[in-house]
């Protein structure tokens, strides 16, 4: 009897009990998680790195009857004064805000590219650059603002293509029952990367002190990482991927369809796009939820540092807090999600709205509440938390919603969506910047009231104007063969060879 061949790595793989569509969601939700983390790790390392004004200064220039009591803890200034920036409130605005000028730029051309050519590269290349430029912000720092602007302009021009590509993934590689579980999986990491970045670099700033540099070396040689696994891992489609099994093949063929991008593909349809209600429903929500998210993310560490008066690793660890509770939320609602459609309990459309409406008025109450808390550190963390736990509920509504409306275009729609939706993260921090000038919990609690009204309104728009069905421009050749076959039935020619 002849000895029994030894299965190849390959066969192995595809013989195993994780299907690749998860494998590449779980590589997606690293994906995420690296962006983000890379991206926020600049919003905490700045309470470090510049020097405050008010102990420059050894006054405050007005008196805040609502102020925490305390000071703002540092390191040590007399050993790393040379490591420390005069970087007004504004210039550190259009520092944290130049990430995003680059941002919305690349969201349109990667998902044109992801959809011509595929998302793998797309993707990795963009997070790559990201990761390499983030090795540099230390070198950019030192040698002027206006250097670290533009290199923060540069790394989120790489990272525009992240959420473009993944959606075209998304849509050749998940089967619509799956789309709001795999959705949230892959999309929360955001909150995984968050987290991540605030804790360790709150414990890296406190015991390295004056060493902040070290953060941006941790979290771009992560992303350099992670790139090197994705190129070995993970195919933009299934027909291109050299050992998923055959049945999974066969399962997402039958599921999703297929289409030969280079040939089969018809031009984007960029007029329908631009004249369709359902898609600017879902980018103006998205720009109301943006609103609230960087607001959030961008700004709470400052918050947290000059007007409760957190020292850097507690700082850390409460900014860290409403993104770990938001990420348990959306586990939970990508499940609900998926459950309530799978049993025809509520319909796509409905569940989709519904949703963003608990992730909309969730985050604006917990904020504004947050403001009204005075200075108690743990009502004030909490209310953040729980807040920002609705938020999670988002994943499986709006950022799902432009694989309901068009499958074939979802990497150019999450351009769209995203990109718009990116603008929020350009006014937010510069907003911020003018609005806070003295760092009052008054001027704080505008902020606050600003970003909440904003999320509910665009959500109202969202919930009378938005969508979940398949919009007629998702394939052209589709209307055009109804128009043939209507015209022949007219004029009463056989329409069998339609």
């Amino acid at each position: 009897m002849p000895p029994k061949r030894k299965d190849s790595w390959k066969e192995k793989v595809s013989k195993g009990c994780l299907p690749q569509r998860y494998v590449l969601g779980i590589m997606g939700f690293l994906a995420v998680a690296n962006a983000y983390s890379m991206r926020n790790t600049l919003n905490l390392a700045i309470t470090q790195m510049v020097e405050p004004h008010y102990r420059k200064n050894h006054t405050l220039s007005i008196d805040d009857p609502e102020a925490c009591p305390g000071e703002i803890i540092t390191h040590n200034h007399t050993i790393y004064e040379n490591e420390q920036f005069d970087w007004s409130e504004k210039m550190q605005g259009y520092i944290l805000s130049a990430f995003y000028w680059g941002y919305v730029i690349t969201h349109i051309p990667g998902g044109i590219l992801a959809e011509k050519f595929g998302g793998k590269h797309v993707l990795g290349l963009g997070l790559f650059s990201t990761a390499v430029l983030t090795l540099l912000i230390p070198l950019a720092a030192r040698a002027g603002p206006m250097w670290l602007i533009a290199l923060r302009f540069i790394q989120g021009l790489g990272e525009g293509t992240t959420f473009p590509a993944l959606n075209a993934l998304l849509a050749t590689w998940t089967p619509p029952m799956e789309r709001g579980r795999m959705g949230s999986l892959v999309f929360k990491g955001n909150q995984i990367g968050i987290v991540m970045s605030s804790i360790v670099c709150g414990l890296l700033l406190k015991y390295l002190e004056g060493q902040w540099a070290i953060v941006f070396y941790l979290f771009g040689f992560l992303g350099i990482i992670w790139y090197v696994i994705w190129c070995f891992t993970c195919y933009s489609d299934p027909a291109s991927h050299p050992y998923i099994s055959q049945e999974e093949r066969e399962f997402l063929t039958e599921k999703i369809g297929a289409l030969k991008r280079k040939e089969n593909l018809p031009p984007v349809p960029w007029l329908k796009m631009a004249t369709s209600v359902p898609l600017w429903a879902l980018i103006i929500a998205q720009i109301g939820h943006d609103w609230g998210l960087f607001t959030i993310q961008t700004d709470l560490p400052k918050y947290m540092s000059s007007v409760m008066k957190f020292s850097i690793a507690q700082n850390g660890f409460f900014s860290a807090m409403p993104f770990l509770v938001m990420w348990v939320t959306a586990i939970f609602a990508g499940f609900l999600s998926d459950f309530l459609i799978k049993n025809k309990i509520l319909r796509i459309g409905t569940t989709r709205k519904l949703f963003n409406s608990v992730a909309s008025v969730g985050p604006a109450a917990g904020a504004v509440a947050a403001s009204y808390a005075g200075c108690d550190k743990l009502l004030v963390a909490g209310l953040f938390t729980v807040g920002m736990a609705f938020m999670g509920f988002f994943y499986p509504s709006l950022k799902v919603n432009a694989l309901d409306l068009s499958p074939n275009y979802a990497g150019t729609l999450m351009a769209f969506v995203n990109g718009i939706g990116a603008i929020s993260g350009i006014i937010t921090p510069t907003l911020i910047g003018y609005l806070i000038t003295e760092n009052t919990i008054q001027q704080w609690r505008q902020v606050f009231w600003v970003s909440g009204s904003v999320i509910v309104i665009t959500n109202g728009l969202y919930i009378f104007l938005g969508s979940a069905k398949v919009q007629p421009w998702n394939d052209l050749r589709k209307i055009d063969e109804e128009e043939v076959v209507s015209w022949k039935a007219k004029s009463g020619t056989s329409v069998n060879k339609v």
